[in-house]
Order: structure tokens, then sequence, then C-alpha cells
């Protein structure tokens, strides 16, 4: 018997203990075409190989510095856990690392991402991948690697979390922000789809507060559930800004408004004795955000320090170039409005100053 016992423990295999090595080459297969279809220059080498290929040179850049960023896409991804809606994650995934890129003015070149799961749902994944690559066409970059972790008794059943690797290049001397951003620059801001991947820790307590049910009619957004609603992807304003940037229109500086909001990510780009001049009546802020704050009883600071209220990208640019810019950005796609300006700080006050009130 004893004998019998140790047999049935040497035939143990890998599947055995949760991990399903068939599964996941499957799911190489089906992602194969999806990684293809976001080729560009420099980025020609198929999946499969032990790290991601890319030729700097044949991008044309002469002094190029490379800019690389990582990020994930925060507690959203519970709500697409819960309701099976995976498509858009993808996307937002993407999103929060491009938009990074190209506040200091570069290009993104290429993308890995990491999928990382208890048990491998091959349709689930391929939907999320799906969405990965969507968001690379969105931002003009290669996916050209990625990882897919099993890991049984880390992750409950086919929950599954993601973190993506993007990086960029930008010639040494067009670096943002500029060293000569000063009094007088005005500041534009670019819209928002939503929330982005921001503050959903709140959102989905105040959802919770509100007693509507993911699978209800959004309140404030029409033909949508409230999950579609709040999983809308975060808006990639990748080409939009590399338009204006490549036309030698005059940016100054870049700021991806995402976690802290205004509050803490517009000082990030700002000289230390300057102060951004906001007039939150210009702010077009979403239905959404006046719902979230209005079931929260969410005070203005902290709306404004938490999410985007409906500007996901703040340009800073020279006075006499600002309707130039703003021109080319409303061509590109985006919808433009003028928040501010930037002037000198006075004494000790804090780097953004707010005039007006939200919607």
């Amino acid at each position: 018997m004893s004998d019998g016992k140790q047999a049935k423990r040497n035939g143990l295999t890998y599947a055995d203990a949760g991990v399903d090595i068939t599964a996941g080459n499957n799911l190489v297969d089906l992602i194969k075409p999806l990684a293809k279809s976001t080729r560009r220059k420099g980025a020609d080498a198929a999946l499969g190989g032990f790290g991601g290929l890319f030729d700097l040179k044949a991008c044309g850049y002469k002094d190029p510095v490379l800019v690389a960023a990582n990020d994930g896409v925060g507690t959203k991804l519970k709500i697409a856990i819960d309701t099976g809606i995976h498509k858009g994650i993808g996307i937002d995934l993407v999103a929060m690392s491009v938009n990074d890129l190209v506040v200091q003015g570069a290009e993104p070149l290429f993308f890995l991402d990491y999928y990382a799961t208890g048990k491998l749902d091959v349709a689930m994944a391929r939907d999320v991948i799906a969405g990965i690559a969507v968001g690379c066409k969105q931002a003009g970059c290669a996916l050209i690697g990625g990882e897919t972790a099993e890991m049984p008794g880390l992750y409950h059943g086919s929950d599954y979390d993601l973190a993506g690797f993007a990086v960029g290049a930008v010639e040494r001397k067009k670096i943002l922000p500029a060293d000569n951003v000063g009094e007088g620059d005005l500041i534009l801001g670019l819209a928002s789809s939503g929330p982005h991947s921001n503050g959903y820790s709140l959102i989905r307590k105040l959802v919770e507060l509100s007693g509507v049910s993911y699978s209800a009619p959004s309140p404030f957004s029409k033909n949508e559930t409230m999950a579609e609603a709040l999983l809308t992807p975060t808006r990639i304003y990748v080409k939009s800004l590399l338009k204006v940037l490549k036309a030698g229109k005059s940016i100054k500086a870049l700021a991806h408004i995402t976690g802290g909001g205004f509050t803490e990510n517009i000082p990030r780009v700002l000289p230390k004795g300057t102060v951004a001049e906001i007039n939150l009546n210009a702010v077009a802020y979403l239905p959404v955000f006046k719902w979230l704050q209005n079931v929260g009883g969410t005070s203005e600071s902290e709306m404004l320090r938490t999410f985007n209220c409906g500007v996901g990208m703040i340009v800073v640019v020279n006075a006499k170039d600002a309707k130039a810019v703003a021109a080319v950005l409303k061509k590109a796609g985006e919808k433009v409005v003028s928040l501010g300006l930037v002037r000198k700080r006075k004494g000790k006050e804090r780097q953004v100053a707010y005039s007006g009130t939200l919607g």
C-alpha cells in the first residue's frame, strides 16, 4: 500500500497544483494577432522570445533619452472582476503609463503587461489583453511582450491583477517640463472621459452607500449601467499632444491629472516660486463627479485632491502660443478649456490657488 501511495505522489503534475501550462500556451496563441496589430517602426519581432526587441535607430532619433513608466489600474479592476466587464480595462492599463510618458515630451514606443491570476480563464484574459492592444494602438506604441502568471493560493479563483510597463523616447533638447515655465504662462485643460483610473476605492464605497447596484441604470449617464459608466476607459492624450509637439508649437509643461487631482499633480511641473491660479468655473464638471460628491457629501477640496474632476491633462504654454496650441488640440479631437495662469508665489501659499467653484 505504501508503494502505491508513493507512486501516486510521484505522478503529480503542475496542473494538479493548479497551474495549467496548456491554457497559458493557448492564451499566447490567441494574443499573437493582437500584438501583431500594434506593430510600428522599430518593433517587428513576434511574441514568443524571452524578451521583447525594439530597434530605436529605426525611429530616427538623433540624441534620444529613454523614458520609462509603470502603473496598474487600481481598484477599478475590482468592478471589472465583479461585473465580468473586462474589455476596456486594458485601455486603462496602457493609458496610465503612456500619459505619464508624454508629459515629459516622450513618444511611447513599446509596452509590456503583467497579468497575474489564481486560475487562468483564457477567454477573460484574452478580453483584457485585447483592450491592451487597443490602448497601444491609441497611443501609437507596440505591444512587444508580457507575462501571464497563474498563482493559485495567492489570488482567489480567476481574480486577477494587472501591471503595465511603457518605454518611450524624447530628443534630449525637448524634454519637458521646460526650464522657462514662469509668470504669465497660460494653463489649458483637456477634458477627461470620467474618473479614469483614480479614486476607485472611494467610488466603490460611495456606490455601496448609494444602494445602486452595478447592474442598475446609471444615475449620471444615459443608456449605460452603473458598471458600464464607471468602467469608461481612461482617455489617452498621446497622439494629440505629439501633434502639437511635432508641429513645433510651444508647450512648456504637461501634467497628467491622476491620483492627487489638481492639488497634488500640477505642482510637479511648476518652479518653486510660482503658483497655478485655476478658475474652477471653467472646469466642465462631469455628471459622474457631481453624483459622487452629492452621495458622499464630499468637500470640493477633497474632490480636487482625489479626482480629475473633468480635466485629465494640464497644458502650460506661453500666452502668445495658447490660441495656436488650443487649435491644434481641438483639431485632433480634444475638448480644450482655458483654466488659468501661472503667477508669482506669495510667501508660503500652496502652489495651486483656486477661484470660482466646481459645477
